[in-house]
């Protein structure tokens, strides 16, 4: 199983929101533009993001705004938000290995423990990345330009 796409694009939100805010509106149609992400799309990630306290919305006028501070918000926190993975976790196992090849009535029992811990690994790498360390250097890029 791959990590969908809704977790670069609510990451792209965010910084986003953070760069424009005070700016100008940042609408879920000024995302989709700055995506390439459908609205409805982006609207679905932002009701994720506000359900999770990352950030607000207000229909209307409001536009959407963060409601905690950059370094307070981890890519976990992110990644979590938008329902990335599901309860079997990011690795899925193919559904019937042949019980009557050896090797397939063991690929789990090798397998099994590394995926786990693989997962892991990326699970933490977010967790010790913060928000303010992508939007840093998205505006260190940008004054490059």
């Amino acid at each position: 199983m791959q990590i969908t796409s809704k977790f670069t694009a609510a990451v792209h939100i965010l910084a986003c929101i953070d760069i424009f805010d005070g700016q100008m509106r940042v609408t879920s149609d000024f995302l989709s533009g700055s995506t390439g992400v459908n609205a409805v799309i982006v609207r679905n990630v932002l009701g994720q993001l506000r359900n999770a306290g990352i950030v607000e919305t207000r229909q209307g006028s409001g536009g959407a705004h963060l409601a905690k501070s950059l370094d307070e918000i981890t890519l976990y926190d992110i990644y979590k938000a938008v329902d990335c993975i599901d309860e079997e976790g990011l690795f899925h196992f193919h559904e019937n290995p042949n019980v009557e090849c050896p090797v397939g009535r063991n690929i789990h029992k090798a397998m099994d423990g590394r995926l786990a811990a693989a997962q892991e690994a990326l699970e933490n790498k977010l967790k010790s990345t913060t928000l303010a360390e992508v939007v840093a250097d998205t505006r260190k890029i940008i004054d490059e330009e």
